[in-house]
């Protein structure tokens, strides 16, 4: 792979996570209160903060541990545990960190690295195959929790306000 492709990767990666998913989480979380935070709704879904709690275990799992070679610490039966009592600050506090610290750990990269196998959750991923599993989670962890803030608060989170997306071209 040449260096224009892990460029256009790690471009993409800080672009879809710490610009993009990041931001959108913390302005969801911030528009919840702390009952909306850890409703369970019934006995197959997640409160909005176990979902927090979650993705930050796989992106630790999957980026600092997978990728970056740090020793993995995650129980993930943990992460959907009920009672926990953190508040939005905390949880995105603690998200921000973890995802900060993948996006260094992406940025560090060499091509040469990206095809290079790793064991994550027992299965055999390469680099670049753990990076793309943590954007298309993230991404979909995203879209609950802004279908559910939507939902609950009634609210245009206006991801794309401003921009005309119409434009063609």
């Amino acid at each position: 792979m040449d260096n224009t492709v892990i460029e256009i990767i790690k471009k993409e990666f800080h672009l879809r996570v710490i610009e993009e998913s990041l931001s959108r989480i913390d302005q969801c979380l911030q528009a919840l209160s702390q009952e909306e935070l850890w409703y369970k709704h019934n006995d197959n879904t997640n409160p909005i903060g176990n979902l927090v709690l979650h993705l930050d275990g796989n992106i630790r799992q999957y980026i600092i541990s997978g990728v970056g070679g740090e020793r993995d610490v995650r129980v993930r039966a943990k992460e959907f545990e009920q009672g926990y009592n953190y508040n939005a600050a905390e949880l995105i506090g603690q998200l921000r960190l973890t995802l900060l610290k993948a996006n260094e750990l992406v940025q560090q990269l060499a091509s040469e690295q990206l095809h290079e196998e790793v064991t994550i959750q027992g299965f055999q991923h390469t680099r670049l195959s753990a990076i793309i599993h943590v954007i298309e989670h993230l991404s979909y962890h995203v879209g609950q929790i802004t279908f559910y803030t939507k939902y609950v608060k009634d609210v245009d989170t206006a991801y794309y306000g401003g921009l005309d997306l119409d434009v063609v071209g």
